[in-house]
């Protein structure tokens, strides 16, 4: 079962319509994080084979920091599978390009020229955020990758701003926002649906598979033997977010959005509401 913008995009309605009631009552371990943060928390999940989803908190708006860099690389993806841009371009860059945390950018600066794909893989598995900055030109800025979005389905998630501004979303702002359920959607769109080829769908996942920003978050708390891939977003303004593509053994893949805004919590708390959301996540669905 593959579900349409209508389902994801009306959280509430379809959890409580939702007939296994099991999901529903685990919203408690949810709520107690909450309290034990003093934050916010958003999380949202679909499981692709059975058609089973949890929703709790999924309509508001967070901060997407660096989880804007999955549909980033999808948009560049997009306009590959199109012919309108070659991956395998260089694209240069100085020191003028260079933000605080840009490993691999940092790393060729001497060079000063990377390809696309090279870019691509960076700004995924590493979260470079200069080579996001770079990406960005390949689809006429925020503008353009909110234009994307809004071709994928999501009326919802928009870019506003580069990096590092993007992190800075205060109460009640929308630019450069999500809410779980729409990233959920958006993530179903270009990780299952056709939005992107077979070959660049299974690009895309398996960098999110290889990054190394998420493995004390929602990796640490799902069950071992699951495959798993996702995008990390942090900000010094107390946001922790992970998206991720999970797959079990011999099953299709659940997708799970979790949004975290608590400011004020360190990273290791932070990673800890992640941990305990994929141990939910597989108590519910493995």
């Amino acid at each position: 079962m593959t579900p349409n913008r209508r389902t994801f995009l009306t959280g509430a309605a379809a959890l409580s319509a939702f007939p296994n009631a099991a999901l529903a009552q685990n919203k408690g371990p949810l709520d107690r994080i909450r309290e034990e943060t003093g934050g916010r928390l958003g999380v949202a999940v679909f499981d692709s084979d059975s058609g089973r989803r949890f929703f709790d908190g999924a309509e508001a708006r967070f901060a997407m920091c660096s989880t804007f860099k999955m549909p980033l690389a999808a948009a560049v993806l997009a306009r590959a599978d199109r012919g309108e841009i070659d991956l395998n371009r260089e694209i240069r860059f100085g020191e003028a390009d260079l933000l605080e945390y840009a490993p691999v950018v940092r790393a060729n600066l001497a060079k000063g020229a990377l390809p696309i794909d090279t870019l691509l893989e960076a700004a995924v598995t590493v979260s470079d955020n200069a080579a996001a900055n770079l990406l960005f030109g390949q689809v006429s800025g925020p503008r353009g990758l909110t234009a994307f979005i809004r071709d994928a389905g999501d009326v919802v998630t928009r870019s506003d701003r580069y990096e590092p501004e993007l992190n800075v979303v205060r109460g009640g702002e929308v630019r450069d926002t999500t809410t779980p359920m729409a990233m959920l959607w958006l993530m179903n769109a270009v990780l299952l649906g056709d939005v992107l080829s077979p070959a660049s769908r299974a690009k895309l996942i398996g960098w999110m598979e290889a990054a190394s920003t998420g493995k004390e978050r929602l990796r640490a708390g799902l069950p071992k033997g699951w495959r798993v891939g996702d995008k990390t977003g942090t900000s010094g303004e107390g946001y922790f977010n992970d998206i991720a593509i999970a797959t079990p053994p011999g099953r299709k893949p659940i997708l799970i959005a979790c949004y975290l805004d608590a400011p004020g919590l360190d990273g290791a708390k932070g990673n800890a509401v992640h941990r305990q959301v994929g141990e939910l996540v597989g108590a519910l669905f493995g």
